[in-house]
């Protein structure tokens, strides 16, 4: 049951820019924002680590900052950006204070990893954090001075293109890099 909830949850999750564009133009913003509280709320009570209530907490502060001081249309369109920094937070927080969290991930699968690898995995979570920080800034552009169009194609379409490029990247460059 706790599984099938976690996959909802994410499921809702990637779909949130859809639901907010759909949302705004059926329902009051209070009414979506309480949602999304919901929803991360839910996120909070099913996350496992720390690090990831952490950033759930952040995530639930920062939206509502943004309500309260901005509107809360702001505060629902805030949310990829919000995301995005604690996730900047994250592997650039990492980096100081190593292992990096793409270390940790990789030594899931390679928990012996060579030196060479460790070079290699630092400047993969440099080129992680300064996406997260491009990302998560045209986030911030798409949700204060774009259209709700221009919002969700990007929040919603655009920028999991992105990830999924960035991350296929990554892994054709890191085959060649074992080869060599």
């Amino acid at each position: 049951m706790r599984r099938t909830l976690k996959v909802v949850i994410l499921a809702l999750s990637i779909c949130y820019p859809f639901m907010v564009y759909w949302g705004l133009q059926h329902f009051d913003t209070l009414v979506l924002l309480l949602l999304l509280l919901a929803l991360l709320l839910a996120r909070w009570a099913l996350g496992e680590r720390v690090p990831e209530k952490r950033i759930v907490i952040a995530t639930l502060v920062g939206v509502v900052a943004i309500a309260l001081i901005w509107g809360q249309q702001l505060g629902l369109k805030f949310y990829p950006v919000i995301i995005n920094f604690c996730l900047l937070t994250v592997f650039l927080g990492s980096l100081f204070s190593p292992p990096t969290i793409v270390e940790q991930l990789a030594r899931i699968r390679e928990p012996d990893l060579p030196p060479d690898a460790i070079s290699y995995i630092r400047k993969v979570t440099w080129m992680w954090s300064v996406f997260f920080l491009l990302n998560g800034s045209i986030a911030a552009v798409t949700a204060v001075w774009g259209s709700d169009e221009a919002w969700m194609l990007y929040n919603g379409f655009i920028a999991y293109l992105l990830v999924g490029g960035l991350a296929g990247g990554e892994w054709l460059v890191r085959q060649w890099v074992k080869r060599c």
